[in-house]
């Protein structure tokens, strides 16, 4: 099976000045662990999870006046959606990450996270009902 086949293609997407609580709000409303960081000032993309958020919440900074920005993991492993779901947990088991943002060339097209493969793993999934 392959990353195409697991992602999701909904995308929540929040710009660097959105505050950590927005950025949680937002994550939360939606049920997602992740937010890609459109940069339209550096043409970049990066990656906010609700670990940053807990680790900046759990150092005592104020959610309400830090930035998505100085939180964004910005040095991302990006899949393309013809790897395969193994090559996929693999580059998250080499970086310590449980998600991935998707490109297909330079475009994004989806976010794929280790529940996604799992759900693609799971034996429950696999079945087809009669």
């Amino acid at each position: 099976m392959l990353v195409r086949d697991a992602m999701s293609t909904v995308v929540l997407t929040i710009g660097p000045a959105h505050t950590l609580r927005q950025a949680a709000q937002l994550m939360s409303a939606r049920r997602v662990g992740a937010a890609i960081v459109l940069d339209p000032d550096t043409c970049g993309l990066g990656i906010l999870t609700e670990r940053d958020v807990l680790d900046a919440i759990g150092a005592g900074l104020d959610p309400d006046g830090e930035h998505a920005h100085a939180h964004t993991t910005t040095d991302v492993v990006f899949a393309a959606p013809r790897w395969t779901l193994d090559e996929a947990a693999a580059a998250m088991l080499r970086g310590n990450f449980r998600h991935l943002i998707v490109l297909d060339g330079s475009d994004l097209v989806g976010v794929v996270s280790v529940r996604d493969i799992v759900r693609c793993w799971s034996p429950a999934h696999a079945r087809v009902p009669a």
